[in-house]
């Protein structure tokens, strides 16, 4: 259950943003839909759900592209290039230089720092990092800065050199035989500028089964879909065999048919050593049955949902942060508030899993459907090009610029209240490009 996340130096975000899933103080919009977790002796709550506002070119997928450079350098453990960059949206992940902000004119590290509940644990860790200026590619790598807290205990704390904390607070994850003074000698001894301490000697001669929690909670628990349009999901639940290759899921059906489903079924064919085919399943004469292949006949929202709903159902039954870049894309408003009405649904939600996505659809502002907490805003500075991130409830309750749940949030944001907002006219724009164009036509005839 992801808690907070922030960064800094990284693309449009200067100043370090704090992106946070936790519940704001004196906020108590619909509280049914808070999710509640015990670790210890202290009770957390958590959001179950986050929208992100604002301009195109704001810094939206900045925020979301930022948690996934993140857990790609987690995931690797290491901050050096990825070479392959085939299919990949987000190729900041795998080329770091290009994500340090672009007007940087000295070496200022790239922070990152995440908060979540694994394992009844609650879990914070920072890495900065030197990656030299915007494009640097012949900048000296090296990790600024990395550390682990684990339930408010420094576990260990690198910057120039490593301090090694409270281990005995985590003495039921440590490895068999476990030698405090010759683990830090041989971890001191052995410390790589480019590779993290917490997957390299930390998970060899600490805790493999700690490291172990917080790369798992990265890889499986952090789900982050950085360009939703390239989404393709499996029939990977609770689907039964029907013959050798073909797969039918009643859950996904069910969800079509609400959703709106042109064919009669949908079902999956695979071949060997091939991806699983969606098909449609018409009635033709006789009571025989045909199979079309869903991606041309189906239109583009139903094929967008039918990737997303595997997504989403993964995410309730196993508890997993979903975050999804423009997860609205052709899919109509009121299937899109169904699937989060879902989440803060406590009889169907019971696993704590989160949905967090930005849209340019103003819908959402809404006070029925999310809290003042969970609508969060990114604007960018049209001087300094500088991203910054705020919510509804920073904005508080009282005083001229308060905000309270009875507000017509929409209504407040097109007359820029709340700001995260442009107002565009492209009627020069046009005027003078038509002119201009007439003006060559008619140079080109009188050059005849």
């Amino acid at each position: 259950m992801l808690l907070e996340f922030s960064v800094s130096n990284y693309k449009s975000f200067v100043e370090e943003v704090v992106f946070k899933m936790t519940p704001t103080a004196k906020i108590h919009d619909l509280e049914y839909s808070l999710l509640k977790s015990q670790v210890g002796k202290k009770s957390i709550d958590a959001l179950s759900s986050a929208i992100i506002y604002g301009p195109n070119a704001s810094g939206k997928t900045n925020l979301i592209g930022a948690m996934e450079v993140f857990k790609s350098i987690v995931m690797r453990g290491h901050i050096r290039n990825v070479e392959s960059n085939d299919g990949v949206p987000n190729i900041a992940k795998n080329q770091l230089e290009l994500i340090p902000n672009i007007k940087s004119d000295k070496d200022i590290p790239v922070k990152f720092r995440i908060k979540f509940i694994k394992d009844n644990e609650v879990i914070e860790y920072f890495l900065g990092i030197n990656l030299g200026k915007f494009l640097d590619i012949k900048a000296e790598r090296k990790i600024y800065n990395e550390k682990l807290v684990i339930s408010g205990k420094m576990i260990f704390d690198r910057n120039t050199l490593l301090e090694i904390g409270e281990v005995k607070s985590i003495s039921k994850y440590l490895v068999k035989e476990f030698n405090s003074k010759a683990s830090e000698t041989l971890s001191k001894s052995n410390l790589n500028k480019q590779e993290l301490f917490l997957t390299s000697m930390f998970k060899a001669v600490y805790s493999n089964t700690l490291a172990n929690s917080i790369i798992e909670w990265f890889e499986k628990d952090l789900v982050i879909i950085y360009s939703s349009d390239k989404l393709h999901t499996k029939p990977i639940f609770g689907e039964s065999k029907k013959n050798k290759n073909i797969y039918i899921s009643d859950s996904l059906n069910s969800a079509m048919k609400e959703f709106g489903l042109t064919g009669n079924k949908l079902v999956y064919s695979q071949e060997d050593g091939k991806e699983p085919e969606p098909l449609s399943i018409l009635e033709i004469e006789n009571g025989k049955n045909i199979g079309i292949s869903s991606d041309i006949f189906e239109s583009f929202g139903s094929i967008r949902f039918m990737n997303i709903f595997p997504l989403i159902f993964s995410a309730l039954r196993k508890g997993q942060t979903v975050i999804i870049d423009e997860f609205d894309a052709s899919i109509h408003p009121m299937a899109l508030m169904s699937l989060v009405n879902v989440f803060h649904n406590d009889e169907i939600n019971k696993e704590n899993a989160q949905l967090v996505f930005n849209t340019h659809n103003p819908i959402f502002l809404n006070r029925n459907l999310f809290r003042r907490d969970e609508i969060k805003f990114v604007e960018r500075d049209e001087d300094t090009s500088e991203s910054r991130h705020y919510s509804l409830a920073d904005f508080g309750t009282s005083g001229p610029s308060g905000v309270r749940n009875t507000a017509d949030y929409m209504k407040n944001y097109f007359i820029s209240q709340y700001g995260a907002i442009r107002n565009i006219d492209f009627s020069d724009v046009f005027m003078k490009a038509l002119e201009k164009a007439s003006e060559e036509i008619t140079n080109e005839d009188e050059t005849e």
